[in-house]
């Protein structure tokens, strides 16, 4: 098999365990994964926020908030499918931006 295919079945598994994230954290009763803190969130597990974070954090808004649909506060296999859904559009929007940047980068003869 070519290493091209193997990246391709590696990433199409790793999107459909995407929905391990919504079950892990709840048996481990782990909270918000790590990092992936908003102000309100770092205030409460540091004490302050930092100047650059309030400053920046109404700068950029999520397309897809909580990797969840839009008004989708159902179910499990609703929460399952918003985040397999969130799962192929940042991998669509990643290899976007490699092949076009690749296609800058690259000179042609």
């Amino acid at each position: 098999m070519k290493i091209t295919t193997k990246l391709w079945v590696g990433l199409i598994i790793l999107i459909i365990l995407s929905p391990l994230g919504l079950l892990l954290p709840e048996h481990f009763k782990a909270g918000a994964a790590w990092g992936e803190w908003g102000a309100d969130e770092m205030q409460k597990l540091v004490g302050y926020v930092p100047q650059g974070l309030e400053k920046l954090s109404s700068v950029w808004k999520a397309p897809l908030p909580d990797y969840n649909l839009p008004n989708n506060n159902s179910g499990l296999p609703q929460l399952s499918f918003a985040y397999v859904f969130s799962a192929v559009v940042g991998a669509g929007i990643t290899i976007l931006a490699a092949l076009g940047l690749g296609k800058l980068l690259v000179k042609k003869d």
